[in-house]
């Protein structure tokens, strides 16, 4: 087989989907309140920004079998920087928002489910990749998969039956309008040198276009019948795990499978199926803390619009009155630091370019069955630069839109999907 499907897999990590992406801890000061929670943090203002110098983490996941490095596709440690335009928060916003639209409409049938790369040869078009190409010709083990198979019926976007001849086709459009157009297949996955994966179904595209930067394609980790979660089943039992990292600058990890440990210190909630959409892990949010302190937000707020978890959405997205609440008290707490003009989605930003250090507020998540996760300080801002640092949530349009929890807030901490067990984990530390 020409070059590696291996080498695919890891660049192809930078836009993992559940349809994952992103550790430093900063020697802080921590306050607490008097039933000994965490009420606010002191960090070094530098400690927010990204370094423009790759530190790879040291994380004992990094030397298991089954685990894969995970990069920001716009940070130091990414080979995909080369001949790219500087960093964008702009459009990187806009096309969350675009993204959030889709979920919100429950139209994710679009590919989540599926993993892709593209190929040779690119009959339509092909964007330009660090890797080579995956050229099927030179394949011994590749097999294109037919329109009467199983795995082309799995395959939402498939068109089997008597719409098709031959080899099964698919055809993925997302929110921002990129798309991947190309047919199923089969091939041998190597994770690592000694993790190998027969017969694995993938989209071979050979025609695509869109703002997948210089990756080879995309990783579809959904609860679905042609992901690579459901795919891996019998070696890895339908349990996997990721840390994103506190910053650009630093890895994280894709972890596939227990590996013969037992979780350290993970607390878990429940897995719940999303009506809309089954290929959605749904969680239940319960409420929300600042400095220790529960807002004052109905129960029924986020049990009526329900949550999901999605790793491909990069702010997270709260009911209005969630949202209100949580903004008015960080507003308070940081009342003493000078503002900064809105920016795009956000309306609580803040300039700390005067500032050597400052004083966060905790913000802690409760989710069903007692799991309480106190975000790290880069789960809570979004950092444009020093001059620009915003609350890292966004509103919903009304109440009843699903409340999507995204890839920010939990940064640093081991985040396990236990998928045939039906719950979800949260450990602190993750990638350190």
């Amino acid at each position: 087989m020409e070059g590696s499907f291996f080498c695919v897999f890891r660049r192809a990590l930078l836009f993992l989907s559940l349809h994952v992406l992103m550790i430093c801890f900063m020697h802080q000061g921590y306050t607490y309140g008097v039933e000994g929670k965490i009420t606010s943090r002191t960090v070094p203002v530098g400690s927010l920004l990204p370094s423009t110098s790759c530190s790879p983490s040291t994380t004992k996941a990094s030397n298991r079998k089954s685990t894969l490095e995970v990069i920001h596709k716009h940070g130091p440690c990414s080979q995909l920087v080369q001949d790219q335009n500087p960093l964008n928060h702009t459009k990187i916003l806009l096309q969350d928002e675009s993204r959030v639209k889709l979920a919100s409409a429950r139209l994710f049938d679009t590919g989540s489910p599926l993993t892709w790369t593209q190929c040779k040869p690119c009959v339509g078009s092909c964007y330009n990749q660090s890797d080579p190409i995956f050229n099927p010709s030179r394949s011994s083990s590749y097999a294109n998969v037919s329109c009467a198979s199983t795995a082309c019926s799995q395959l939402s976007s498939g068109q089997g039956g008597s719409r098709c001849n031959g080899t099964c086709p698919y055809s993925i459009r997302y929110g921002d309008d990129s798309f991947s157009i190309g047919f199923l297949a089969t091939e041998k996955l190597t994770i690592s040198p000694t993790e190998m994966i027969d017969n694995f179904a993938f989209g071979c595209c050979e025609n695509n276009q869109g703002l997948f930067g210089r990756a080879a394609g995309l990783i579809g980790l959904s609860d679905s019948n042609i992901s690579i979660v459901e795919q891996t089943a019998a070696k890895y039992d339908k349990y996997f795990s990721y840390c994103l990292p506190s910053s650009t600058s630093f890895t994280g990890h894709l972890t596939f499978g227990k590996d013969g440990r037992a979780p350290c210190s993970v607390s878990f909630t429940p897995l719940s199926t999303v009506p809309q959409n089954s290929e959605f892990y749904g969680i239940s949010i319960i409420g929300i803390s600042v400095e220790g302190k529960p807002l004052s937000i109905p129960s029924t707020v986020f049990s009526n619009a329900g949550a999901v978890i999605d790793s491909g959405t990069v702010i997270t997205r709260l009911p209005p009155t969630a949202y209100s609440a949580l903004r008015t008290t960080v507003r308070k707490a940081m009342a003493n630091y000078t503002t900064a003009p809105a920016v795009s989605l956000f309306d609580t930003c803040y300039d700390f370019s005067k500032e050597s250090t400052v004083v966060i507020p905790s913000i802690t998540f409760s989710f069903a069955e007692g799991v309480n996760i106190d975000l790290d300080h880069s789960g809570i801002f979004y950092v444009e630069d020093a001059s620009h640092v915003c609350l890292a949530f966004a509103a919903n349009a009304a109440d009843s839109d699903l409340v999507i929890y995204g890839n920010t807030q939990p940064r640093t901490f081991e985040v396990v999907y236990d998928v045939a067990g039906r719950k979800l984990g949260f450990g602190p530390n993750g990638c350190s």
